[in-house]
């Protein structure tokens, strides 16, 4: 119980990084999307005043008419001069902090995509873990007094063993598959798909897409490794091979 409580607080420790990763991911892309933003602002008017330079260096080339004129115009070439050294002294840092920003969010997404690594091995670690094989403490509890037989204990009024008609579930336990030599399926899969009526290779080869949402419901969201591993492949081939031995 104590690696059980163990697994389960580095499953919710993973989920809480994962979630504040995520947060901060979706923070970073925001406010990338926003420097990317203000780059494109800066860069239009940036044109724009370049435009507006060149139309009035233009207008001033072919309109010296007048001295005042001249003189207005060189003032506003001169402003706009200004503005535009302005415009490109702020452009570099502006970049410079896109460019941090956007490695900030691919490294929290990494972070993140590996948080929820770990959250899926802390799973399949929860799960294998559930099944355990407890020592008998007291084996005069465990038989009441008798001794241990591998007899059938019901037999008929001949003496013999008794002949109930096997289920359709019993005759599949009968001829049940070793499910583990599916790659992703351990001890404790194997027993939650038995206790589904998943016995055989062929029954996983046949799973429609209701099938696997219900195997991956009662699995805890093992829906993405289903297919990631192929199950359903794996089986196929299982299945064919057991019917040509």
């Amino acid at each position: 119980m104590d690696q059980i409580s163990q697994f389960q607080a580095s499953n919710r420790d993973a989920k809480n990084r994962a979630r504040a990763l995520s947060a901060a991911a979706q923070k970073a892309s925001a406010r990338r999307d926003e420097l990317q933003r203000e780059i494109k602002d800066i860069r239009s008017n940036l044109e724009v005043v370049v435009s507006q330079r060149d139309q009035l260096q233009t207008q001033s080339a072919a309109h010296d008419n007048s001295k005042n004129s001249v003189q207005q115009k060189d003032e506003k070439i001169f402003q706009l001069s200004r503005e535009l050294e302005n415009w490109q002294n702020r452009l570099p840092p502006l970049i410079e902090r896109y460019k941090i920003r956007s490695e900030e969010a691919e490294q929290l997404k990494a972070d993140l995509a590996h948080a929820h690594v770990r959250i899926e091995e802390l799973e399949d670690d929860s799960i294998n873990s559930q099944t355990r094989i407890e020592p008998v403490r007291d084996s005069e509890l465990l038989t009441d007094g008798r001794d241990a037989s591998n007899d059938p204990s019901d037999r008929g009024v001949d003496g013999e063993a008794g002949s109930a008609v096997a289920t359709d579930d019993d005759h599949l336990k009968t001829l049940r598959d070793n499910l583990k030599h599916i790659k992703g399926v351990g001890p404790a899969i194997e027993k939650t798909l038995n206790e589904m009526g998943i016995f055989r290779f062929q029954q996983i080869a046949d799973m429609s897409e209701y099938d696997i949402d219900r195997v991956a419901q009662r699995l805890k969201g093992f829906h993405s490794r289903i297919y990631r591993e192929n199950w359903i492949g794996q089986a196929r081939e299982l299945s064919d091979g057991s019917r040509n031995i």
